[in-house]
């Protein structure tokens, strides 16, 4: 009897201290919440600039060339004698060019090298970039010649057509 009554006090102390822990843990969360609002904030340290030697010593034009970022300058016109005759931009994957030259026309992926010894570095939907001796150039797609589709001339003397109101309005009286 003295085991019942042992196991009775040992399940009502764990009963007990179930909520008792708890809500100590609890508690010492939420104490951990309020000290991180509590805290002074991180002090911002400024970063020194780079020596003037370095700056100097730096071209920005050759390190934009190098990471393949271009001026906003007009493009030179290309020295090639290349005719553009179709652009192909892909949105995923290589873009494509029909160029033609004296021995006939070619398709050229972007980065490929041309009969000239530049490189297709850019396709656009009306010129392509070709890189050429340090520089780039640009290479439009030339109209053709005649049209295929021709503008209607209309007459001088051509009055609008005449739009019968008889269904545009109700008719007034009794309905059918």
């Amino acid at each position: 009897m003295t085991v019942t009554r042992f196991g009775l006090r040992l399940r009502n102390v764990g009963l007990l201290l179930l909520p008792v822990g708890y809500s100590v843990f609890l508690a010492w969360q939420e104490w951990r919440f309020r000290e991180f609002f509590v805290r002074p904030p991180l002090t911002v340290t400024t970063v020194t600039a780079a020596p003037a030697t370095l700056r100097d010593a730096l071209d920005a034009t050759a390190v934009a060339t190098v990471l393949g970022l271009t001026t906003q300058t007009a493009l030179l016109a290309s020295a090639e004698p290349l005719t553009l005759q179709a652009s192909f931009v892909v949105s995923s994957g290589l873009s494509r060019a029909l160029l033609t030259d004296a021995q006939g026309s070619r398709m050229y992926q972007v980065g490929e090298r041309l009969p000239g010894g530049s490189v297709l570095r850019r396709v656009e939907a009306n010129q392509v970039v070709l890189w050429n001796k340090g520089r780039e150039e640009r290479l439009t797609l030339q109209p053709p010649v005649a049209r295929f589709l021709r503008p209607v001339e209309s007459p001088v003397d051509a009055r609008p057509p005449v739009i019968s109101t008889r269904y545009l309005r109700p008719i007034i009286g009794p309905s059918e």
